[in-house]
């Protein structure tokens, strides 16, 4: 391999701010932050949003859907001009 054109591949903790699990795997993130784990050693950082951890898809969490009339508001105006065809 050639010197100076790979990116630095090293281990990285991956921490869901919305439950607070952390997990450490491998990656070329460029972090700015570090964080000491339990296992005494520091880790860069980087903060997700979401993860298997926390979305609704991995944990069966029920989505709530949101009914705002538009799907009757379109039925209804179609329904009315193809009546009058």
């Amino acid at each position: 391999m050639k010197e100076g054109i790979h990116p630095n591949y090293r281990e990285v903790v991956f921490h869901d701010v919305s439950n607070g699990f952390k997990f450490i795997t491998r990656s070329t993130l460029n972090t700015r932050e570090t964080i000491k784990m339990e296992d005494g050693k520091e880790y860069p950082l980087f903060k997700l949003d979401v993860s298997s951890e926390s979305h609704p898809f991995y944990t069966g969490a029920q989505q709530r859907l949101v009914e705002t009339g538009r799907v009757e508001k379109f039925r209804q105006k179609f329904a009315r001009s193809s009546k009058s065809d």
